[in-house]
């Protein structure tokens, strides 16, 4: 399977980006003293929702890149993993599975993951188009640093959400029109293999 490519232009900013949230992850770890080293915890079994069509292409760059047999193994973990957690949903219940694509402990595609893998971890905040901020406290073991105080050093997320929609809306042009929201788990867009837009009569 071969994932239809994003323009380089498009992929370099997708990198931009990344590379912007890992200076200001980095800034505020250290400000925190905060540290994932010696951690009991694995944030990679935290049930995420992506919802951009291109970080799910981006996601798949990186996919055909890996050897067939690496790519299927983490296509047999996908499926697993959607049949688990959709039983945990059913139950009313949230997931708490390991992420298919970690392998030995280690995220087996890292340089493709996503925005909020990237994020998780240190305080942030998001400034919503109605002007409400809205406050994330991090993880546990950051939340066991700043305890319930809110005035502690965080990442700003809006710039970096803003710019994503900026990006998504340039790639995708009219398309954006007739195409499905997307909200799928890393898994689910394993399976579905890259996006496909054949159908758009746009």
């Amino acid at each position: 399977m071969s994932a239809p490519l994003l323009p380089e232009h498009i992929s370099r900013r997708i990198a931009a980006i990344y590379e912007e949230i890992e200076t200001q992850y980095d800034q505020v770890a250290k400000e925190l003293g905060f540290s994932c080293t010696g951690c009991p915890d694995n944030c990679c079994d935290s049930y995420f929702l992506h919802h951009t069509y291109t970080e799910w292409a981006y996601l798949w760059q990186g996919l055909d890149a890996l050897p067939a047999e690496k790519r299927q193994g983490f296509e047999l973990r996908s499926r697993q993993y959607v049949r688990q957690s959709q039983e945990v949903l059913a139950r009313g219940e949230r997931p708490q599975i390991m992420c298919p694509l970690i392998d030995n402990g280690r995220c087996g595609l890292y340089k493709h993951r996503l925005l909020i893998c990237r994020l998780h971890g240190v305080p942030s905040s998001m400034t919503r188009p109605d002007g409400q901020q809205l406050l994330f406290p991090g993880c546990f073991r950051c939340q066991e640093i700043t305890g319930d105080n809110e005035d502690v050093p965080r990442m700003d997320r809006t710039k970096l959400f803003q710019d994503f929609v900026q990006i998504e809306m340039e790639w995708l042009g009219v398309k954006r029109k007739v195409l499905p929201k997307v909200k799928m788990t890393i898994a689910e867009m394993i399976i579905k293999g890259p996006p496909e837009f054949s159908h758009c009569r746009v």
